[in-house]
């Protein structure tokens, strides 16, 4: 009974704590008579404990969650946005990163490899390997690093996408705040 409960509760827990199934087999197998609806049901829900369970393996969010902080102007944030920029390769990536980040125009950029993109280019469907900046800036600094990578990228028409923040870690976006230029 204990490695069918088991496996039923497997379903309710998420996959990074499916490792801690071991852990909860003992408790199934010490279970008493008390949870014959089990018994009668054939549903581990019936189980006394499955609250227990939901509440400490669930993945949706905790009824009591910290608040994020929003993007409005104050003293320690400023209104901040993500920009997508794709390159060809590597060290065009982390050439065009780097001026980013020592101009000031951004607090950090990401480089993602391995991205495929498809796209159409002069009437011709095309698909490239390519690796993305995830780049993390204040609002007011997105005109200034547009012509950045207009003037630093190697594509005719390259992509620069920005995504407003609405919220996050206070101490971060503060972060941010203090190493843009303004």
């Amino acid at each position: 009974m204990a490695s069918t409960l088991c496996c039923r509760a497997s379903l309710l827990v998420s996959s990074n704590a499916r490792r801690r199934r071991f852990q909860l087999v003992a408790s199934f197998s010490t279970l008493s008579s008390s949870s014959s609806s089990y018994l009668k049901t054939g549903c581990v829900q019936s189980l006394p404990f499955v609250r227990l369970l939901r509440s400490k393996f669930s993945t949706r969010a905790p009824a009591k969650t910290v608040p994020p902080v929003k993007m409005e102007a104050s003293s320690n944030t400023v209104p901040s946005i993500v920009v997508y920029v794709t390159v060809p390769n590597r060290d065009a990536g982390r050439k065009l990163a780097d001026s980013i980040v020592k101009e000031k125009l951004a607090a950090c950029v990401n480089i993602v490899p391995g991205v495929e993109s498809v796209y159409e280019w002069e009437g011709k469907v095309n698909t490239d390997p390519e690796e993305l900046l995830i780049i993390k800036t204040r609002q007011s600094l997105l005109p200034a690093l547009t012509e950045h990578v207009k003037a630093n990228h190697e594509y005719d028409v390259p992509e620069v996408i920005a995504l407003p923040i609405g919220g996050g870690s206070a101490e971060y976006l503060e972060w941010l705040k203090n190493s843009t230029r303004e």
